[in-house]
């Protein structure tokens, strides 16, 4: 049996049975469709999240009061011999391939102008804030390099926080309060939007030395390393971990480089897509369990054709190669028609719902075809070895 003749004997009992066929498609589609979108909605939110983990550049460590344990978070500054402090940032500049390094207190207080008042988030900071994030001015300048521990009153607003208490007005060289102390506005920042739930526009930046004052703090919540690309990731981490020891005469902190972060969230986000993966595949599934009972049916109904087929010549190989053939077509077409369907779907998400990350790369495509048509032949095997396995002459008689 020459391959055009096995392919025009399963289109044909296809044909035959056109509601029955249309029915077994329609399942291995929606199956299909749903792999789809769920993927393509669990790869976008993959690249979202890692998107905007990463658009404040690639090449970044965090320095954090408190020792990470065996199994848990860093303690911050309970049970520390020494916290972290603006000395320390600035002795950190020193270590070979550091760019840029930024000493980090944030807390949450209400700062006002003449006329408004509004709470919003507070950054202590250094002048080396802008590069270390690659975030921009948008009107002024930001924070000087001053005294460390004698900074002047200077205030930079976030994009939303400067519309929210100057409105159209010109903000640069008014007073404003922030807890109970007056800054100067020197620089507003560029608007940068929402980043994993954090709304950066809604925020003004101090000088680090300021918000430990306003916070009653006695230690930096992070000091954010920013070091030369090309560099040696592990000498420049070794070299921060001595500088550190030397000063605080013990390892009392914690050092996270990005990658390490990126690669524990790289990893839940994994376990994500898989999940939301092998939820369409469970319709999938069901698509399958279909084309298995239309394939045990079709047996049954077509034994006298078995028979006749068996008493002209054919081979035992050359049935299963037939049952397995329609549903191999069966779920081929079903899996197609799946995958355009959900493609349009995800089309229309991106059209109608931008804010929904959704992205299907092409391998995931061709995946989901080979997959879709993986399932059918797994579901015609047992069918065409009892229609294979029929006695010609018993057959016949069916008739």
């Amino acid at each position: 049996m020459r391959f055009t003749e096995l392919l025009y004997l399963c289109g044909g009992a296809l044909r035959e049975q056109r509601q029955r066929s249309l029915l077994t498609l329609l399942g291995i589609a929606v199956g299909i469709t749903a792999v789809v979108l769920l993927t393509a909605i669990g790869e976008g939110i993959h690249r979202f999240v890692l998107a905007e983990f990463t658009q404040f550049g690639t090449h970044l460590i965090g320095i954090q009061p408190g020792r990470v344990m065996t199994h848990g978070a860093s303690v911050g500054m309970f049970g520390n011999v020494r916290p972290l402090t603006l000395e320390d940032a600035e002795a950190l500049r020193r270590v070979p391939y550091v760019l840029t390094v930024n000493p980090v207190v944030q807390g949450n207080a209400a700062i006002s102008s003449a006329t408004r008042t509004r709470r919003v988030t507070v950054y202590g900071a250094g002048a080396d804030l802008p590069r270390t994030f690659s975030m921009r001015v948008s009107a002024g300048r930001f924070l000087p390099r001053d005294d460390l521990r004698a900074p002047r009153a200077y205030a930079v607003l976030g994009a939303k926080a400067r519309q929210e208490l100057f409105g159209a007005d010109n903000p640069l060289g008014e007073r404003i309060r922030v807890g109970g102390d007056r800054f100067r506005v020197i620089g507003v920042m560029e608007a940068k939007g929402q980043v994993l739930g954090f709304d950066l526009d809604d925020t003004v930046y101090i000088p680090a030395a300021k918000s430990l004052e306003l916070f009653n703090r006695d230690s930096l919540m992070e000091i954010d390393v920013l070091y030369a690309p090309g560099a040696p990731e592990a000498e420049v981490v070794a070299q921060l971990r001595r500088t550190l020891q030397a000063r605080h005469g013990r390892e009392d902190f914690s050092i996270t480089t990005q990658q390490q972060m990126l690669d524990v969230l790289g990893s839940v986000l994994n376990v994500l897509t898989f999940a939301v993966a092998a939820l369409g595949g469970i319709s999938l599934l069901v698509g399958g369990v279909g084309i298995l009972t239309i394939m045990i049916i079709a047996v049954r109904e077509r034994t006298a054709e078995i028979g006749l087929l068996r008493a002209l010549g054919a081979r035992q190989r050359q049935i299963q190669l037939l049952f397995l053939g329609e549903a191999a077509l069966l779920s081929g077409i079903g899996g197609l028609a799946g995958l355009l369907l959900g493609l349009v779907i995800a089309l229309l998400l991106r059209l109608l719902v931008p804010a929904l990350p959704v992205h299907l790369p092409l391998g995931y495509i061709a995946l989901a075809e080979i997959l879709a048509v993986a399932i059918g032949l797994a579901a015609g095997v047992l069918p065409a070895r009892r229609a294979a396995q029929l006695v010609p002459v018993e057959s016949l008689r069916t008739e």
